[in-house]
């Protein structure tokens, strides 16, 4: 939609669904995504993206804002991927377990995510929650999406940066990210060859202090990953799409277009191809 103004699979898919019979007169595309995330955020039917939602909209946009905040997607994290991670005065991960996911990887997720982030979540739906209390550590905190929708928090995580391992959030950054830093901590990026470039900044990371490197990296990451060009965006957007707005890629030159689509009228829309 983005890049053309329409989407030929959009008509596709709402075909195979009762959006349509659903749906008012004078509905437009973004009413209709609207209407199969009111369906989809019904507890037991709700996936990964529901809950990137709910946090996005509850916690990034409710609790925070894109000007002083941002938002990580799929951020990497030792072994492991972390699903969200919101960076303000620190940076907390949020691990999602959904109705459709088991736990049984869990330990090692925030086994990870501990050695990258200062404050670690557990976000989960209700029938995961004993089951989540039982398996992470008193400083992992555990937060509930109700079946209404609402984020309740079972238990505080605790600010910790000082257990962040240097060394594994090198491996997570950019290699300007991490040249960025160490000039920021006062630390002389050597001029090697591009080949041993990586080894000696890892060695130079290995010899930082955690809790201030922590401190530095929320800084340049959130320059780095700044969210608040995406504003006008996501106030322009349908709510169920604000979420997929900050974490898809979209070309500023094609923001008018893809808002010009989602307010396209449903019944013109079907004839996209």
């Amino acid at each position: 939609m983005a890049k053309k103004g329409r989407s030929a699979l959009f008509c596709r898919l709402i075909a195979q669904t009762d959006l349509i019979e659903r749906a008012s007169a004078h509905a437009t595309v973004g009413d209709t995504f609207d209407s199969a995330f009111d369906i989809l955020k019904v507890a037991g039917h709700r996936d990964e993206y529901i809950y990137r939602a709910a946090i996005s909209h509850k916690v990034l946009m409710g609790t925070h804002s894109l000007r002083t905040a941002s938002m990580l997607n799929e951020f990497r994290a030792g072994k492991c991927k972390a699903d969200l991670v919101i960076l303000n005065g620190t940076a907390t991960v949020y691990e999602i377990k959904s109705e459709r996911d088991s736990l049984a990887r869990l330990a090692n997720q925030v086994d990870n995510y501990k050695r990258v982030f200062a404050k670690v979540n557990v976000i989960a739906c209700e029938g995961h929650v004993e089951g989540v209390l039982a398996m992470v550590p008193a400083d992992v905190g555990v937060m509930c999406l109700s079946k209404r929708y609402r984020i309740s928090t079972v238990r505080e995580a605790i600010d910790c940066p000082e257990r962040i391992c240097p060394v594994t959030v090198f491996e997570s950054l950019r290699t300007a990210e991490a040249a960025a830093i160490l000039k920021a901590m006062g630390v002389m990026v050597p001029q090697v060859p591009n080949t041993q470039r990586h080894s000696a900044m890892r060695g130079l990371f290995a010899n930082l202090d955690p809790a201030s490197l922590h401190i530095e990296m929320v800084r340049t990451l959130k320059r780095t990953r700044d969210l608040a060009p995406l504003g006008d965006l996501v106030d322009r957007l349908p709510v169920s799409l604000q979420a997929a707005a900050l974490s898809v890629s979209v070309r500023r030159a094609d923001h008018p277009r893809l808002v010009d689509a989602v307010r396209t009228p449903l019944q013109a829309a079907m004839a996209w191809s």
